[in-house]
């Protein structure tokens, strides 16, 4: 029988306190855009607790965890826990290209068998230069954040990226005018 039940540390949904703190005029911290914006430390950019399973667990259960947290990817930690080292990761792109693509039943597949195995991770103490350079790199919109014992402590995401440009230049892309220069005719039907 494989486990179902992922661990998530602080389940409460922080984009409810980042919301209410930008009305009530307690707004981001206002930066200059230049090098010294990639200076700033990983944490800085606003992240969620990581989602961790054990290998043996299977892509079903791994699928809904990512689900019903609002993850676009699951870490893979020797024995399930945040409290042990980091061995994989998971995302909705392995879903789509290792398991759907291929034929395998989510049900049955174990996560191990499918994960990217000692995936690039950053230290705690990296900066968001580090962060970007390995995704702009390496192709990957998610990138695990570890203690000095190779435990994971976040994941940093493509979105949580664009959210800390955005809370930090809220002025420059949240004011845009509705128009931005796209004069082209829509069709009715289409994306």
């Amino acid at each position: 029988m494989m486990p179902t039940n992922p661990v998530v540390e602080g389940d409460l949904d922080d984009s409810l306190i980042h919301d209410e703190a930008y009305f009530d005029g307690a707004g981001p911290t206002r930066r200059s855009f230049g090098a010294e914006l990639l200076k700033e430390p990983l944490s800085v950019v606003p992240t969620r607790p990581p989602i961790a399973v054990k290998a043996d667990t299977s892509v079903k259960a791994s699928m809904q965890a990512m689900q019903q947290h609002h993850r676009g990817c699951i870490l893979i930690t020797r024995d399930g826990t945040l409290r042990s080292p980091l061995v994989g990761i998971f995302t909705e792109r392995d879903v789509l290209l290792r398991v759907i693509d291929s034929g395998r039943n989510p049900a049955e597949v174990p996560v191990g068998e499918v994960m990217t195995r000692d995936p690039e991770a950053l230290p705690f103490d990296a900066r968001l230069a580090w962060a970007l350079n390995i995704m702009a790199v390496g192709g990957y919109r998610h990138v695990p954040v570890v203690d000095a014992n190779g435990w994971p402590t976040a994941v940093v995401a493509v979105r949580d990226v664009v959210e800390f440009l955005v809370e930090s230049f809220p002025a420059e892309i949240l004011n845009l005018p509705p128009d931005f220069g796209r004069n082209k005719v829509r069709a009715q039907y289409g994306a």
